[in-house]
């Protein structure tokens, strides 16, 4: 039997953690092994903790008293090299979102997303995906458009293809691989091509960094 997520939670606000503490615990195949309103509280769990007893995930809001989530971040990814942090936000700013996906937070949801779209992002980023919350990612992309010729501080004369501009943009509503090969009428193979060949281009990990990295370097430029 697969051993279950172990879940940190930081999150001040009283009534919505009792919310999610509840969903948790009664999760199968997930463990919520602490709970805490502050990140100092939290940070200074991780830096006693063992690797043993250290959480696979942490759900961090962004708007806490005292040091805030996005100060914190980078301290978690420090103290807890290997886990990954999944932002619970009120927040749908972008510069929000690319801040806390630049720093290394593996997925960005708002505290609107059910509990069930909470439960499956924790899933996701447990299997090693990302996650970008779908309201968030398509105001981004609603906002911007494709520079007739892209190109990028990396010291490569690469662009991204019409094609793989395509690709980047239905990755950003949230779409899977083959949701994606759906929508354009070609292979999960041809996608997937697609998707390594943006992540090399543009030198990212994953979707979301993807994602931040065009609008930060203005691939998409603003409206």
């Amino acid at each position: 039997m697969p051993k279950p997520i172990k879940i940190m939670l930081v999150e001040d606000n009283l009534e919505y953690r009792g919310v999610l503490e509840f969903a948790l615990e009664m999760e199968e195949g997930m463990e919520l092994c602490s709970s805490y309103g502050t990140a100092e509280i939290a940070l200074r769990r991780l830096s006693q903790s063992a690797a043993i007893d250290q959480p696979d995930i942490v759900l961090l809001d962004l708007n806490l008293p005292g040091m805030s989530g996005l100060e914190a971040l980078p301290q978690m990814l420090e103290l807890a090299p290997g886990k990954q942090v999944l932002v619970l936000s009120n927040s749908d700013q972008e510069a929000d979102v690319v801040a806390a996906i630049s720093i290394g937070a593996a997925g960005y949801l708002l505290k609107s997303s059910t509990i069930d779209s909470i439960l499956g992002g924790i899933r996701s980023i447990a299997a090693g995906g990302t996650l970008l919350d779908s309201a968030v990612a398509q105001y981004i992309v609603s906002q911007i458009k494709p520079k007739t010729s892209p190109s990028y501080e990396n010291g490569t004369d690469e662009v991204l293809s019409d094609r793989e501009i395509e690709v980047l943009r239905l990755l950003g509503d949230g779409m899977l691989k083959k949701e994606i090969g759906d929508r354009l009428q070609i292979s999960y193979y041809t996608v997937d091509a697609h998707v390594r060949n943006i992540y090399r281009k543009m030198r990212v990990r994953n979707a979301a960094e993807a994602i931040s990295k065009a609008y930060e370097i203005r691939l998409f430029s603003l409206e």
